[in-house]
């Protein structure tokens, strides 16, 4: 999944071209109303398990943990049709829009915070310097999130390749029929952790595991599995 989902146009921040400008931050989470999934940072298991399930997306090149927010393509069950996110945990991943880290063209390993274009104006919003060309206040506390986000989901990408190398993860789709139909709803495969794996592993690994949080987060990710009953009540509420 991209870190990009949401951003149309994202524009690197310079203290001299936006000297002037400000933010316009979201009104609303229409933006988001048509992704049935969202990136998690692992530090968020604990949070978003209560509402929504957490399984493992795969590339080439990292495991990604993802909130599921609806069944079909460009359905989020958690948005309704004036923007208003439900009585849900709100993932990091939504908070930090219109906001965004990049990597540098010139050097890959330098990130700079990056900002939808359609969010900066010179009238409304938040100022992202002042008049001496700082950074303002709010742009610090931004920098600061992105920056915390980076670091935990760089950790977050550390336990999606443990996963893999331990064996740990599994093929899953998730089928549901509604109450009253025998239409059958398939959500695109994905993976899962396999219990019986985790059962077989070494002593040395699971201390492991456990050293470095990693087994918590496994195990809030298989709670939260139980939640795709709860979108299919969103589903059956929605119809």
């Amino acid at each position: 999944m991209s870190m990009l989902l949401f951003y149309e146009r994202p524009v690197a921040l310079n203290r001299e071209t936006h000297k002037g400008h400000k933010v316009k931050g979201p009104s609303d989470y229409k933006f988001a109303a048509k992704t049935n999934s969202v990136v998690l940072a692992g530090m968020e298991f604990f949070e978003a398990l209560k509402n929504y399930p957490i399984v493992f997306t795969s590339s080439e090149d990292a495991v990604v943990p993802v909130a599921v927010l609806g069944i079909r393509d460009q359905e989020n069950l958690f948005v309704d049709s004036e923007g208003k996110w439900a009585d849900a945990y709100l993932p990091a991943f939504v908070r930090r829009y219109p906001f965004v880290l990049a990597n540098r063209p010139e050097d890959a390993d330098q990130l700079m915070i990056c900002v939808e274009e359609s969010a900066l104006n010179k009238k409304q919003g938040e100022a992202l310097f002042t008049k001496e060309g700082e950074e303002s206040d709010y742009l610090k506390r931004a920098t600061e999130f992105m920056q915390q986000y980076h670091i935990h989901f760089q950790k977050t990408r550390e336990f999606g390749q443990r996963l893999k190398d331990l064996g740990l993860l599994q093929p899953m789709s998730a089928r549901i029929t509604l109450a009253g139909s025998s239409d059958e709803m398939v959500l695109g495969q994905f993976e899962v952790v396999d219990e019986q794996a985790l059962r077989k592993l070494s002593p040395e690994d699971i201390h492991s595991l456990f050293d470095s949080g990693f087994l918590g987060w496994i195990y809030a990710h298989l709670i939260s599995l139980s939640n795709f009953q709860q979108l299919t009540q969103r589903v059956q509420a929605a119809a």
